[in-house]
């Protein structure tokens, strides 16, 4: 967490809780019980990376590099779609990882994130590899969970908040006026396993009061006093916040003293601090509280659960008639064009649903193959989306190589434009949907193409089914 010199005079700002106002998405969904044995797992590897990388996770070192290509691979691995977003600070190049699960409204995003970098005096375990920690199995866990969000869900792990919340200004900053209006909601998890923990939750955002206070619901309802707790823009909700995004998050304490109060609410030591090892080479893998974790964790992984189902309003794709002919190739090759042999009812790879599908590549040697179909897009449609379900068998064993794409194309008289590319380092063991905006092609009739390519190394095979295009 960022020192702030206004928080250190002052200490922390409490408001004492009242009576519970739940928002609507409270209890809406049973809450999950994230695993605080997985999540110690990965603070032992972020643990292990500063240990390898001079005692630090810091911005501009290698410690801080490794950490964000680590969680990077995990989340590639479990199917998100991930973006490595370098920018520079005065110690040197950074990263936000960013990560979205490709299913859901993409208009209505609810997104949680924990900054990934430590101060250079040492490894940075509980500020914030816990809050890091925490967000990453919960990422994990939704993404094996089989729930089908009703809103895009996108988590951040944000570098050089140490150095004054660069990482989430920088994301913020440079996203475009609309995405930005689409975030409904930004949670921030900073330093949550406090070796003598408390139980605060943010209240410096009136459009995050709702949030607020189905967090407040959550631990009341595990029987945890909370107080609230205003941690004045010293985290990476500040840069949300100042949009008008609603923001909450969660957070056990730093420097401050634990007074007797909270002793006697919570347990631990009065007259000592939360965490006596803030911003000291001391913060290692033993300067944790997993009481607090494992309470921490859980209360994420109820608000991802939760907020993923929110009614925000109308959702994406909209409803309406398949524009496409034989979408799901049930009829063989019928209303596609392309390479033969593409669309097959083999039973080498499974359908998504029927017998039929498209099965890109696989061969092992440097090749090309397409299929495509043209289409007419209303000219009066508000809203036009192209989905498909898209499963990846890899043979290449690299994280960090690409070597075999498909990329899904539009082509508009003589231009083609690629909507999406998708590799060897995106294979799934089940299908996954993707769904891409084309209203930028409505009143035109352009040809929807699938094209994928191969090298002459390893294998990789892209099986395509129940593609939809849809305009309403």
């Amino acid at each position: 967490m960022l020192k702030s010199p206004l928080y250190g005079v002052l200490g922390v700002a409490l408001i004492a809780t009242a009576a519970v106002v739940p928002g609507s998405a409270a209890n809406a969904v049973d809450s999950p019980d994230i695993s605080v044995t997985n999540t110690k797992a990965h603070l032992d590897q972020l643990q292990t990376i500063a240990t390898n990388n001079g005692g630090n996770r810091y911005t501009g070192r290698t410690g801080y590099r490794a950490s964000a290509d680590w969680v990077k691979a995990k989340l590639d691995a479990a199917g998100f779609t991930t973006t490595l977003q370098s920018f520079s600070t005065s110690a040197g190049t950074s990263y936000n990882v960013i990560a979205e699960w490709p299913q859901g409204d993409p208009n209505h995003v609810v997104m949680a994130g924990s900054h990934l970098d430590s101060v250079s005096a040492g490894p940075g375990i509980n500020d914030n590899g816990s809050g890091s920690a925490g967000v990453l199995e919960t990422a994990l866990e939704y993404a094996a969970s089989g729930q089908v969000p009703k809103n895009r869900l996108r988590f951040g792990f944000w570098g050089a908040e140490e150095l004054g919340l660069l990482g989430s200004k920088y994301y913020v900053n440079n996203l475009p006026s609309a995405e930005r209006a689409k975030i409904e909601l930004y949670l921030n998890f900073d330093m949550i396993a406090s070796p003598n923990p408390g139980y605060f939750i943010y209240d410096d955002n009136a459009a995050g009061n709702g949030a607020r206070d189905d967090l407040k619901a959550y631990f009341t309802s595990k029987s945890i006093q909370t107080e609230y707790v205003d941690v004045q823009g010293r985290s990476d909700h500040a840069a949300f916040r100042s949009l008008g995004i609603p923001t909450a998050g969660t957070f056990s304490g730093a420097e401050e003293i634990k007074t007797s109060a909270q002793a006697t609410k919570w347990g631990g030591t009065a007259n000592q601090a939360f965490d006596a090892c803030y911003h000291r080479s001391c913060d290692t893998i033993n300067n944790l509280n997993l009481t607090s974790l494992d309470r921490q964790i859980d209360a994420i992984g109820h608000m991802i659960w939760n907020y993923a189902q929110k009614d925000y309003g109308t959702t994406v794709p909209p409803t309406g008639d398949n524009l496409l002919l034989n979408p799901g190739f049930e009829s063989g090759a019928t209303n596609w064009t392309g390479t033969t042999g593409v669309i097959t009812n083999s039973t080498s790879k499974p359908a998504h649903s029927g017998s039929y599908k498209a099965w890109l590549q696989g061969n092992g040697r440097s090749s090309t193959e397409n299929i495509g179909q043209s289409v007419a897009i209303p000219a009066a449609a508000t809203a036009a989306s192209l989905s498909l379900w898209l499963r990846i068998d890899t043979a290449e064993t690299t994280t960090s190589t690409v070597y075999d794409t498909v990329k899904v194309q539009v082509v508009d008289g003589g231009t083609t434009t690629t909507l999406a590319t998708y590799s060897n380092l995106d294979k799934s063991a089940s299908y996954v949907q993707k769904t891409l905006n084309i209203l930028a092609y409505k009143g035109k009739t352009v040809t929807v193409r699938f094209l994928g390519a191969e090298d002459s190394s390893l294998q990789t095979s892209f099986v395509i089914d129940d593609v939809a295009l849809t305009a309403g």
